[in-house]
């Protein structure tokens, strides 16, 4: 492995923002670790990298966490860039509606993972000259009038609080640590979860007038984890069409 290339480990990286960060990393000669339950589409991804590997790893449990980042220690040696990807809800409901079991998956898929996944991988950040995290935050953690489930939104609100503690805490280290808040994201999953007619509706809520792709979320990803966002930290950086204005 080049000593040029960055180790970057990139969570629910099989499809959506994932996928898309993960090859965008891979463009620029970095090493790729491609954490995701999908074996099939994970697999998939690291085959069109040059440098990469699939790891099958479940996000919200300590212990395949421990293992997929014992696996990066014994190959890499550190962590240059973690990206906490992986999110999302399955069906929309209302708070009446949400059940205890179906709260609990949200909120640990999105933001227990992060806190998982992040402590996990410190020892191996603190390797780096300049590491890098980057959590996935949401529109949905920021606008109460963003329709959504309940769980979603309170899970990636706790992103963005997290992220300005983890940046206060892990400053001494070098690492830097912000949040990317996108809005509509024409995903795999937002075609599944939403019909044509309300995908219509949400896109004339943007001041854009449409919803961006997952490749223009990576770029995004790929600045916060440049050298050139090295003195940036703590951030939450709203990437939403104009939807929501501060």
């Amino acid at each position: 492995m080049s000593n040029a290339a960055r180790i970057v480990v990139v969570t629910g990286g099989a499809v959506g923002i994932g996928r898309a960060t993960a090859l965008a990393f891979g463009e620029l000669g970095d090493f790729v670790y491609v954490l995701d339950i999908d074996e099939e589409k994970g697999s998939e991804v690291a085959a069109l990298i040059e440098k990469s590997r699939f790891v099958l790893c479940d996000v919200t449990s300590p212990t395949e966490i421990g293992d997929a980042m014992a696996t990066v220690a014994e190959e890499s040696g550190r962590i240059d860039v973690l990206v906490n990807n992986a999110g999302g809800f399955p069906v929309q409901r209302n708070l009446e509606d949400t059940g205890f079991d179906e709260w609990r998956q949200i909120v640990d898929l999105n933001l227990t993972s992060v806190f998982l996944t992040t402590q996990a991988g410190l020892p191996l950040l603190r390797q780096s000259e300049a590491g890098r995290i980057i959590n996935l935050g949401s529109l949905a953690g920021q606008l109460t009038t963003y329709r959504t489930a309940p769980a979603y939104a309170a899970a990636k609100a706790g992103v963005h609080g997290l992220t300005r503690v983890m940046a206060s805490e892990l400053a001494e280290d070098g690492i830097t640590v912000n949040a990317l808040a996108p809005s509509a994201v024409l995903t795999e999953r937002i075609e599944k979860l939403r019909d044509a007619a309300e995908r219509q509706a949400t896109a004339e809520t943007i001041p854009l007038g449409r919803y961006q792709s997952p490749d223009e979320v990576a770029s995004w990803v790929l600045f916060l984890a440049s050298a050139e966002a090295g003195f940036m930290t703590g951030q939450t950086v709203s990437v939403n069409g104009g939807r929501f204005m501060t």
